[in-house]
């Protein structure tokens, strides 16, 4: 009994943690340049009850990991008196983190001017991260024009990229090094938009919803059971 109430708990449990990826696309369905994300699945456990029937049971299942959609859904315009750029195809803005100079990659061309300080006018990103060029410079205004353009940078795979924020990667050793991408495919005064689809988002929360009421409903009965059994044992 103990295993029923367990695995129907581990089910609420992931189906909660699955609700809260859902909603975090959602949250981020008119973000420049946002990856929709997917919860992964993977089963626990299987064990046999009785050997000489070979009745098997699982433990539950637990979300894994997150899957990143890196499909673009399509540009748009902005003429904002900003500095905006899209990436055609596939491929990424590297940025420098001001604080720790960290790297990171982003799709989300919507980018701003702040004044550095050195005096100088600085690309950054919302958030105060500098954008770089081919030589992995930070990209500077000189004379009202820009020093360099944003430079393109693309990875053997992008299975794996840790998200930082909400649109910016971190690359991980199996992605291998950043490559810079000669025939650029930079967009200028357009940002990509984010690729979540809200009919399937709302599809698979109604999903989701469903399966953690069968899973508490679960719990619920095998805890009744548990306590009718204790009854009658005493």
């Amino acid at each position: 009994m103990n295993a029923s109430f367990y695995t129907a708990a581990r089910g609420a449990m992931t189906e909660q943690q699955k609700m809260n990826v859902i909603s975090n696309n959602l949250a981020n369905v008119n973000t420049v340049g946002y990856k929709s994300k997917s919860a992964v699945f993977m089963d626990l456990l299987y064990y046999n009850m009785h050997s000489y029937d070979r009745v098997t049971t699982g433990t539950g299942v637990k979300v894994q990991h997150t899957n990143t959609d890196y499909s673009g859904y399509g540009f748009e315009a902005r003429d904002d008196n900003g500095y905006n750029f899209a990436i055609e195809e596939d491929g990424f803005f590297m940025l420098r983190n001001q604080v720790d100079n960290s790297i990171t990659y982003t799709r989300a061309g919507n980018f701003s001017l702040s004044l550095h300080n050195d005096g100088q006018f600085y690309l950054i990103t919302d958030q105060k991260k500098l954008v770089l060029d081919a030589n992995r410079n930070p990209i500077r205004l000189v004379d009202g024009e820009l020093t360099a353009r944003p430079a393109i940078y693309t990875f053997a795979n992008t299975n794996g990229m840790e998200s930082v924020g909400s649109t910016e990667f971190a690359p991980v050793a199996k992605n291998g090094a950043p490559r810079l991408r000669e025939d650029q495919g930079l967009v200028e005064s357009y940002v990509e938009m984010s690729n979540v689809n809200t009919a399937q988002e709302i599809s698979d929360v109604v999903i989701a919803s469903r399966a953690y009421s069968y899973a508490l409903k679960m719990v619920t009965t095998s805890d009744e059971i548990e306590q009718t059994i204790n009854g009658l044992r005493g």
